[in-house]
């Protein structure tokens, strides 16, 4: 697989040195297709799950998380669960064997959801 480094090589030896296609392959030692690749693709390339991980601590105290940061909304800012506090209380009350490390990723996932906004598009006239 390549590198970013390798795409950023391949792409100056080609376009602003002028070299062939069939000579970069043979001083990089890459195949002519992995060099049309990088030539051709102008975006990052990322890696992709082909599924996602299965998260088997977490899992079973999902629901239990997630009844909690609900009652949280109807209550005033002070009193809401924080992650440690969620970690706490599942030790305290569940016997939870996870890191609270897992929990407070967990949580961070659930509140970083993006929150509904809308720009109104009435101008006034003139």
């Amino acid at each position: 697989m390549l590198q970013m480094a390798n795409y950023e090589f391949i792409r100056k030896q080609h376009y602003v040195l002028g070299k062939s296609i069939r000579q970069i392959s043979r001083e990089t030692g890459y195949s002519r297709q992995v060099i049309r690749k990088a030539l051709s693709s102008t975006e990052i390339p990322e890696y992709k799950l082909s599924r996602p991980k299965p998260k088997p601590v977490i899992d079973s105290v999902k629901h239990i998380i997630l009844e909690w940061l609900r009652q949280d909304e109807q209550a005033p800012p002070k009193q809401r669960h924080t992650a440690k506090r969620i970690y706490q209380r599942l030790v305290e009350e569940y016997g939870f064997t996870g890191g609270e490390s897992t929990i407070r990723r967990y949580v961070r996932e659930l509140k970083t959801t993006p929150s509904k906004a809308f720009v109104p598009l009435e101008f006034p006239p003139g």
